[in-house]
């Protein structure tokens, strides 16, 4: 068919038209795209709450979920101190968040969790840098009243923070009940801290989980900046985030200034590496006792009593 130079013209101008319109479809599309994936890390962003350290904020996907349940563990009893210690500290962060609704903490603990562990304390709350007079400790006698008691806790939207406190992996409390208590949590935007003490790894359904050991402490800076020997410094927690999306487990120190409310990363002490090479007793082995006072004496023929007959 031959064209005439009237038919080219209007075809290159429609086809000049179409390039123009696909190529603001496009632009559109992709500002679109970019906009919403904007909205979506600033949504992300202010559903989760930074710990200031970027390794393990990475990790956590921005910070610690502001609109769910995340669960804290200990693996012996003897280091339920440590778990505890982490999980005011979280307590604490999220205290100063809501300082302004100046909205309280609630720590759950059934009956036989407090036998074991305790019950706080106001003036260490204080010195852990939280505020006693916005925490309340509730102590159900049973586990099912725990658990009620923290799903209404959540939904009210009442507390910064809910903290409900268990002891192992009791058969009353699996991966329905948790399942159960993370909707709750997610449906009314609250956070909310499971902490089980002297408990093994479960199906759960909270997105994290942090393994907390007890890890030595350092010592206290002086005014110029230099160690006081011998002396105690801010809390040391050995962290282990073993639930998440990332492939590996992410492990490190962490030390907590109660009087700055903020984490750091820091390094294992030099004379914490040396303290593990040493043998339990340090002195000489003493040589092996002979000849002993209290030695089984022989037996032999003679008879306490004389023979009846």
């Amino acid at each position: 068919m031959v064209q005439t130079p009237m038919t080219r013209e209007r075809l290159f101008a429609l086809r000049e038209e179409i390039s123009r319109l696909e190529g603001n479809s496009i632009a559109t599309a992709r500002q679109q795209a970019l906009a919403g994936e904007s909205g979506h890390a600033k949504q992300r962003e202010s559903h989760c709450l930074p710990l200031g350290v970027p390794e393990l904020d990475h990790a956590l996907e921005g910070g610690l979920p502001l609109n769910g349940m995340s669960e804290i563990r200990s693996q012996l009893m003897r280091d339920a101190t440590a778990a505890t210690g982490f999980a005011l500290a979280l307590a604490a962060l999220l205290q100063r968040k809501s300082d302004e609704d100046r909205a309280p903490v609630l720590w759950i603990s059934d009956t036989v969790t407090s036998m074991e562990t305790g019950i706080p304390y106001a003036l260490g709350l204080a010195d852990f840098g939280m505020k006693p007079e916005r925490f309340l400790h509730a102590a159900p006698r049973r586990l099912e009243e725990a658990l009620w008691l923290a799903e209404t806790a959540v939904e009210s939207g009442a507390f910064s923070v809910s903290i409900l406190e268990v002891k192992g992996n009791p058969a009353h409390f699996g991966l329905t009940e948790s399942r159960r208590l993370g909707l709750r949590a997610k449906a009314a935007g609250r956070p909310l801290l499971l902490l089980r003490q002297s408990g093994e790894e479960e199906a759960s359904s909270a997105p994290f989980r942090f393994l907390v050991e007890p890890a030595p402490a350092t010592s206290r800076f002086l005014p110029d900046r230099s160690m006081l020997g011998g002396s105690i410094g801010n809390p040391v927690f050995r962290l282990t985030l073993e639930k998440s999306r990332n492939p590996a487990p992410v492990s490190l120190l962490l030390e907590w200034n109660p009087h700055d409310r903020q984490f750091s990363p820091i390094r294992e002490p030099e004379h914490a590496r040396s303290a593990r090479k040493l043998p339990a007793h340090s002195g000489s082995r003493l040589p092996a006792s002979a000849n002993r006072p209290d030695l089984p004496q022989e037996l032999g023929v003679a008879l306490a009593l004389e023979r009846a007959s």
